[in-house]
């Protein structure tokens, strides 16, 4: 088992590693969602590697920490994240929603190692996480659980259904983070269905809520360190972030939720990340060595 507990300078770097993947994957696929796996690309970086106790080696080892993104259809950013950390090959990303490969459009838990259960259906997986965190309390499990969900699912019921189960468990192994880019499909989440005020909110359903620039790692890990000194409460982060943040054209504008870019759209971001699409691909054929506990 192995918490990373990276240096924010190698975080950061990571970070930029996983926008070139997602860029080069969903070019490659010219299939998939580009606007949230980008948004949810910093955060995810510092749980995945500094946060998580995982074994990529043992992906159903029983002492590791569960973390499950309701939010299924970023799989871009989750394909990511599972394969920079070494649980498959990095080529296998090229793969991306083919027949071929096992890296579905929406995750599938039969398929995928690393994944915990499978997704897509918005607004069910904080029930999945509040059932893992009231079963490792009755065990005596010390595990952390994880429940990452976008800011458009909170508009579905069961969401609340959950967070209240989870308030009246006294669930304190459960952290939920919310991708809070303000966007979805249809637009802004204020003018297809407002959510606000969410603070509020899942204040008033017993939890409790911090609030975070979703891109500012150093910021994000110590709001990891403020939730884990949390007793006899579930706790929210409500993450801040730029939907297709790290692309220019695509920043803040809700067409690029279920958009992939071409190939052109994709050479001209990863230029300015230093490299090519080309380059970038001939990375991921070539892999690198798993990642191993510093």
């Amino acid at each position: 088992m192995a918490v990373l507990k990276w240096s924010i300078d190698k975080l950061e770097a990571k970070a930029q590693d996983i926008r070139c993947d997602i860029l080069t994957l969903l070019a490659t696929s010219g299939s998939g969602h580009s606007g949230g796996s980008l948004s949810c690309t910093d955060f995810g970086t510092a749980l995945y590697f500094h946060e998580l106790n995982l074994n990529p080696e043992n992906p159903s080892d029983p002492t590791r920490d569960i973390c499950h993104f309701s939010i299924g259809h970023v799989t871009p950013v989750i394909y990511s994240l599972l394969a920079e950390r070494g649980y498959f090959p990095l080529k296998d990303l090229l793969q991306f929603r083919t027949f071929a490969g096992h890296l579905q459009g929406h995750p599938s838990a039969h398929d995928t190692p690393g994944l915990e259960v499978s997704a897509g259906s918005l607004g069910q997986g904080l029930s999945f996480t509040v059932g893992v965190a009231l079963a490792s309390k009755m065990d005596n499990h010390s595990r952390r659980v994880w429940c990452i969900m976008g800011d458009g699912e909170q508009q579905e019921g069961q969401v609340w259904e959950a967070a209240m189960s989870a308030s009246h468990f006294r669930l304190d192994n459960l952290t939920a983070i919310i991708d809070l880019n303000r966007k979805q499909i249809d637009g802004d989440t204020a003018d297809v269905m407002n959510i606000e005020p969410l603070a509020d909110k899942y204040s008033s359903f017993g939890w409790e809520v911090f609030e975070v620039n979703g891109h500012d790692i150093p910021a994000i890990l110590e709001t990891f360190a403020q939730v884990k000194r949390i007793a006899w409460k579930p706790s929210v982060i409500l993450a801040h972030t730029r939907m297709g943040k790290g692309v220019s054209f695509m920043e803040n504008d809700h067409r690029w939720h279920g958009r992939p870019p071409t190939v052109e759209e994709a050479e001209e971001a990863l230029q300015k990340y230093g490299t090519t699409y080309e380059e970038w691909k001939q990375r991921l054929q070539r892999g690198s060595e798993p990642i191993v506990a510093l």
